[in-house]
């Protein structure tokens, strides 16, 4: 009953900056500042995703510059004391990389960078090589369609559908992504999903359902 969601493909970046694993230090420090990311992806051979390299896997360098960590501290912080003595991608990268495939949802997406704590997400295929990056701030531009265009969507894909007979007593408008919907159906037990149906159109914020029933009306 619903429109196609939208994908990670559909939002993603497909240019990407990337490092390979024999890549050091201080390259990985210059590509992030000058691509203005807090994260690159690790590739080998045609593009395989074997890892990725953040401004986090960097910092222990920079956090033990002055002292070296005791032996208590260093047991403690395996992983960080370990990083702080690479020098190159292979042994700075978390791995495996936390990936993503370009037909996910962008509710999917939007729950594994949570539940895994992390700003972007390589997107990979079924072979695991490269074909772009997601962002928290990508998942968002669902959020830049116009009223206007929402609007016409959930008639065509809401109203339309559930309410064939009565759709021309329906009205929709939507402003700064709320959507409000008003008029008289003929079978009021549609109305609770065309509630749900519109509020899962992607890029509204929210709903508010103002749908009534004719007294003394018979079924659709």
């Amino acid at each position: 009953m619903t429109s196609t969601p939208y994908t990670v493909a559909d939002v993603m970046t497909v240019k990407v900056v990337a490092v390979t694993p024999s890549t050091g230090f201080k390259d990985i420090a210059a590509a992030m500042e000058r691509w203005k990311v807090t994260a690159l992806p690790v590739i080998e051979g045609e593009g395989r995703v074997v890892g990725v390299v953040s401004e986090a896997d960097l910092l222990p360098k920079e956090e033990f510059h002055e002292h070296r960590p005791g032996l208590i501290e260093q047991m403690r912080r395996l992983g960080d004391t370990a990083k702080a003595g690479s020098t190159r991608a292979e042994n700075l990268m978390t791995t495996p990389a936390v990936t993503i495939r370009p037909d996910a949802t962008l509710p999917r997406a939007a729950r594994l960078m949570a539940d895994r704590h992390v700003k972007r997400l390589p997107v990979v295929d079924a072979d695991g090589i490269l074909k772009g990056i997601v962002s928290r701030a990508d998942l968002l531009k669902v959020f830049l369609r116009t009223d206007e265009e929402l609007a016409t969507e959930i008639r065509r894909t809401v109203v339309g559908r559930l309410f064939p007979l009565s759709g021309e007593a329906v009205g929709v408008t939507v402003v700064q992504g709320i959507a409000t919907l008003t008029g008289e159906v003929r079978d009021p037990g549609l109305i609770p999903l065309a509630e749900r149906l519109a509020r899962s159109v992607e890029g509204i914020v929210d709903v508010r359902c103002r749908l009534g029933h004719p007294a003394g009306a018979g079924g659709s």
